[in-house]
C-alpha cells in the first residue's frame, strides 16, 4: 500500500478576485495579464512569454490559461512549447482560470495560472 503524500505551500499565492484590468491576489490589487503560481505572481508579457512559464518546469504539471472574458484558443506554437516541455496547458476564461486554480492550490496540486484579465 502506497500513502499519498500532500504538498503544502506555507507561501500560496490565493486569488482572491477579479475585476476589469486587474486580479486581486494574497490580497493585492494588480493589474494587467499576471502570471501565479504558489510561490509567485509577476506580470506575464502574454503568449509571446512562454520563458516566465518555462521557468517554472519540474515544479508544475498544469498551466491554467485564462483568455480573459471569453474562451479562446491559445495560439498554437504556445500550447506546442510548453506541451512539449512536460507543461499541460487547460484553457478556460479567467473566472474559471481563477477558480480551478484555488481549488487545486487548496489540494496541494502542482499547477500555476497565467491569466488575462476580464474587461468588463
Amino acid at each position: 500500500m502506497s500513502l499519498l503524500e500532500e504538498i503544502s505551500y506555507p507561501e500560496a499565492q490565493p486569488i482572491d478576485g477579479y475585476g476589469p484590468g486587474f486580479f486581486r491576489i494574497a490580497g493585492r490589487v494588480l493589474e494587467g495579464p499576471l502570471l501565479v503560481s504558489p510561490w509567485s505572481v509577476m506580470g506575464w508579457g502574454g503568449f509571446d512569454d512562454a520563458a516566465a512559464i518555462l521557468a517554472l518546469k519540474g515544479r508544475i504539471d498544469v498551466l491554467f490559461v485564462g483568455m480573459g472574458s471569453e474562451i479562446a484558443h491559445a495560439p498554437r506554437a504556445f500550447r506546442n512549447e510548453l506541451e512539449q516541455a512536460g507543461i499541460g496547458v487547460e484553457v478556460m476564461n479567467s473566472p474559471a482560470a481563477c477558480r480551478t486554480y484555488n481549488v487545486l492550490l487548496s489540494e496541494g496540486r502542482r499547477i500555476a495560472a497565467a491569466l488575462i484579465p476580464v474587461t468588463s
